[in-house]
């Protein structure tokens, strides 16, 4: 009974929110409805199998390039962190007392850092980034965790993979 009246009381809560947006919109001209190209710039998440990527490559080496311009400001010059968050090292650290997570010893999956970065990232301007900085960003990260050679290149086949 009562997660029905809860359920009840969600939907008359939303419904009431869709009406006074509605309302606005009438009433005040303020606010629009999202057109379909505005949807579909904000629809660029990627799932761990790596669903959602978009063309593009990028290697190491252009990554190393990117990540000094774009990233070692915040993030330190080998990814050590001061003032954001460490992106290197901390593998066999995570059942220790102080666990070091890190892209190295904590994230899964390869795809969520593609991810993260192209929508967040860099944090004073976030999906600015193109796919292929993006792969390049990411490659480098990766190998900066030891986890891919100065020789890598990623794409959307590749990086899966990973």
């Amino acid at each position: 009974m009562f997660m029905r009246n809860a359920y009840c009381s969600g939907l008359i809560l939303a419904l009431s929110v869709l009406s006074c947006v509605a309302s606005a919109q009438t009433k005040f001209n303020i606010g629009k409805p999202a057109t379909e190209q505005e949807v579909k710039g904000w629809d660029i998440d990627v799932s761990p199998s790596g669903a959602g990527l978009p063309a593009g490559s990028g290697s190491v080496a252009q990554g190393g390039r990117l990540y000094a311009e774009k990233c070692a400001a915040c993030h330190g010059a080998k990814g050590e962190g001061k003032p954001a968050d460490r992106l290197v090292g901390g593998q066999g650290t995570l059942k220790a007392a102080s666990p070091v997570k890190t892209i190295g010893s904590f994230w899964p999956y390869a795809t969520t850092i593609y991810d993260y970065v192209y929508r967040a990232m860099p944090y004073n301007a976030p999906q600015s980034l193109s796919a292929n900085e993006t792969y390049a960003l990411t490659a480098y990260l990766l190998h900066m965790n030891g986890i891919l050679g100065a020789d890598a290149t990623l794409d959307a086949v590749s990086l899966p993979k990973i």
